[in-house]
Parts: structure tokens; sequence; C-alpha cells
């Protein structure tokens, strides 16, 4: 019988890890660092937020990723890595974000970390403000509900753009921006709970970060046309619980509280449905036409985003079983399998959300964050100390495997930035237990640990994927006659 033509991804995709600042650098006040929202944070999204925060927390020192990145991007070329996704603290380079004068020291560390990135061969993509921006801005300014925060934040982005230009070329305006909508302080600085938060307040502050996020796109492009910018939004499916007509439309609005936030940046305008959310809620806010034509003429250039889990949608919840993820609390789905943290297992659902977006925007896409959190044992064979992570082995295996479906349904997917290459501390409940890396960091919750890393089984298992450009995750279809 005639052997199977080889399953490979596209030449040139992006296999790469990502990173977020506040949960792998520590040197939380290193080398004139300000106080950021993470910091503020410091027990996780859900804990009370800590103006300013106090005593130790983990992500003071996190996996020390300041002092040891050199041994760290090692390993990632080791892995055989061709993308990182990193972001840059904004207070360690304008320690209080409104500095008239940048911190070289907090330069002086990025401007290593992208040349030796460089030098492995190791693509860099940038994101300009991932869940941190300097405290001084929430006491002071009262967070993104003030719009001159949109100025701070173009003089930290018109840097950067200068600064890494013919560096840096894939840029992302802001991490997961959908998740204002669940976690206020972590998106937009707003210290009281959701139930205590006026809508117009919040929706102002959000119209503010996409104001700020076209202006950005507008700014790269006039500095370097070769540079691609783009979104990044938190992204779960919502099924239809039933077939139900009102279950069916309880899942298109909770799907659209993402789109949302794709429409007006990859489109350039608000949709209809939240024009009639907003008149149906009393939400009055403030755009100018001249905001109203930025947005338009300045649409990203690819869309971004993470993807763990699928939820289900339900007109009448009463009763049924319900999940949680960092943020989102939702009807569980009575077909999937859950995680260690109780996170619904759901590869598909990584075509279906591929497919959708492609299909609504015909953008490029990237999937920026993938993995999944567990428990792990660090163990000794043949006298090396790893992690037999055959669990997290299967998880990408089953999610990349339905990504290269998705190109073959016609999808432009460009790059795929596993979550994450080595463990950190996480950020929805401040742990080191829930570990996602494929090298380990000894690290314990209560802080103690040497912080020596060790490669676990899924780092080989990586490594093979990317040098096979995805063929050894169809090794055994490959392998039939």
């Amino acid at each position: 019988m005639k052997q199977r033509l080889q399953k490979q991804f596209p030449k040139n995709f992006f296999w790469g890890g990502a990173l977020a600042a506040s949960q792998v650098e520590g040197a939380a006040t290193a080398d004139g660092k300000g106080l950021t929202t993470a910091d503020a944070l410091p027990h996780g999204v859900f804990e009370k937020v800590e103006i300013p925060p106090q005593g130790d927390y983990l992500k003071k020192i996190a996996v020390d990723f300041y002092h040891r990145y050199p041994e760290d991007l090692s390993l990632f070329a080791e892995m055989k890595l061709k993308m990182l996704r990193i972001s840059i603290s904004w207070a360690r380079i304008f320690p209080n974000g409104d500095d008239e004068t940048p911190n070289e020291k907090g330069l002086a560390f990025y401007d290593d970390l992208i040349e030796t990135l460089r030098r492995k061969g190791i693509e860099v993509m940038v994101t300009l403000e991932h869940f941190e921006f300097p405290l001084h801005l929430v006491t002071h300014y009262g967070g993104w509900k003030n719009p001159k925060l949109i100025d701070l934040y173009m003089r930290f982005v018109k840097l950067l753009f200068k600064r890494y230009q013919g560096k840096v070329k894939y840029w992302l305006t802001f991490n997961e921006i959908n998740v204002t909508l669940e976690a206020p302080f972590n998106g937009v600085g707003i210290n009281r709970s959701l139930d205590q938060i006026d809508q117009t307040e919040m929706y102002q502050a959000i119209h503010h970060q996409l104001v700020a996020s076209a202006l950005a796109v507008k700014a790269g492009h006039e500095i370097d046309s070769n540079f691609m910018i783009g979104n990044m939004v938190a992204y779960s499916p919502y099924y239809p619980l039933t077939p139900k007509p009102e279950d069916v439309l309880e899942a298109i609005q909770e799907n659209r509280k993402t789109f949302f936030f794709t429409d007006v940046q990859a489109r350039g305008t608000y949709p209809a449905y939240m024009q009639r959310y907003f008149k149906d809620n009393g939400i009055n806010l403030k755009i100018t036409k001249a905001e109203q034509q930025l947005l338009q003429e300045n649409t990203v250039d690819f869309i971004s985003f993470s993807y763990y889990m699928s939820y289900c949608a339900s007109a009448n919840k009463e009763g049924l079983e319900k999940i949680r993820g960092n943020v989102i609390s939702a009807v569980a789905n009575p077909y999937l399998k859950k995680s260690d943290w109780g996170w619904q297992i759901d590869p598909v659902g990584l075509r279906i959300a591929l497919n959708t977006l492609y299909d609504r925007y015909q953008k490029p896409l990237f999937i920026v964050e993938n993995g999944i959190g567990a428990n792990d044992d660090l163990i000794e064979v043949a006298g090396q100390k790893t992690v037999q992570d055959d669990y997290r082995i299967a998880y990408h295996k089953a999610h990349l495997q339905q990504a290269w479906e998705a190109i073959q349904d016609g999808v432009d997917l460009r790059g795929y930035t596993a979550w994450t290459p080595l463990d950190i501390v996480s950020n929805g409940v401040a742990e080191m237990k829930k570990r996602y890396g494929f090298i380990y960091v000894d690290r314990n919750n209560d802080g103690t640990g040497t912080l020596k890393r060790y490669k676990k089984k899924s780092f080989y298992w990586y490594r093979d994927v990317i040098e096979s450009n995805g063929s050894a995750l169809f090794a055994e279809d490959q392998s039939a006659n």
C-alpha cells in the first residue's frame, strides 16, 4: 500500500513559547523598577488588592528570569524554539508611568534579552502591556478610566518601537484585553468589585485602551512599515448546552463578549449589538469622531489569542454544573474531561476557535497561549531529575493536531507559542504548584527551593515536534502503509 503523505505545518511556522514579565522576571523593585498592578495582586486575581503590596510574595522573585535569563534562553534554544513571546514591563522602563525620562537600567535588561534571543535565532514577539502597568497610574490617575493614560502609554510604546526597530517585528498591544469584563483591576486598574463598578465607567476605560491600541498600530506603521502589530484576547468558545433556541442565542451573546474587542480592533467600528447593549443598559460613552476615524483606519495586522478551554451556555443555569477558569465561571460541558485545576480539556474547541476567527476576520492568526496547569512531581530517572509529564504531552499533542486540521481547513495560522516554556508563577492563583512549563523550576508555594531548572519529558517531546515541523505529532499515522 502506498505510504501516506507526510503531515507537516507550513514552512516558516513559528513554533514557540510565551512568558509574562510579572510572572517570570521577579526583581520587583530592582534597578529602579516601580511597583505594578501585578504586584498589587500578590496572591492572585481573586484576592484583595493590596496598595502597596505587603510583605513577601512569590512574584517578587518569581523564577528570577531577570538574573537567570541567559541560562533560560540557552535551554529555549536547545528546545529549538523559533519564537518567544515576552512582555516588557512598563514600570521597568517608566517606574511611575508618567516619568519624563526612561530608566536606562530597565532598557538595558531588555536590550540584552532581545539581542540574545536574536543571536540564538529566536524571533521575538513583544506584548506591550501584559496585565501589569505602573501602580502609580492607578493611585494617582485612577487607571484607564482617565484618558491621560493614552498619552502615557504612547510615550512608552513609541520608545520601544524606535529602540527595537529592526530587531522586533511582531507586537501585541494589550494582553487578553477582554478580561477587563471579569477582572477590572487586572485589565484597567479600577479598584472595585464588578458589582460596584458603574458600567459607563468600565466601558469608557475599555474605550481608552481600544483608542490606545489603534494609536499604537498607527505609530508602529509610521515608524516601521514592516512591523506586524496584533491584538490579543482570551478566547474560550461558548457552545449552546442544548439545541434549544434560547441556549443557542445565549451562546451567541456570550461569544460576543469576546467578539466586541476583536470587532473593534480588526474591523474598526463598534458593532451594532454593542450599540444596542449600551442603549439597553444606559451606558453613555464619550467617543469623538476623530477616535471613530482612528479606529477605522488603524486596524490590527493579525489576531492573536489564548486558548485553554471552551464553555457551554444555557438560558436557564439553575442546577447546572459550573466550571471556572482564571476569571470566567460558566456552565460545564458534560462531554469533556477536566485538568487538575478543574479546567475542561477540549482540543477540538481550538479548531473551532481558529475557524471562527478566520471566517469572521480573514486576518492571520497566532495562538499565543495554550497549555495545561498541573501538579508535577520531580523524580530521578537514570541519575537525572525530571518530570514524567505525559499528561502535558497529550494535551499539547491533541491541541496541535487540531491546529493542523484548522490549517487544512484554510485558516492562515502563523504560529503557536505554548504557555509556557518553563514553570512560572500562575496569574490566577499566584502559585508555583500550578505548573505549565516544559522546564521544571525548583520553587515552591512557600517560596522555598533552589530555583534550579530541570528538563521535563515534554521538553524533549516539544523539541522533536519543532525539529520535524509538526510531523512528529502524526508519527503513528505516517508510519502506516
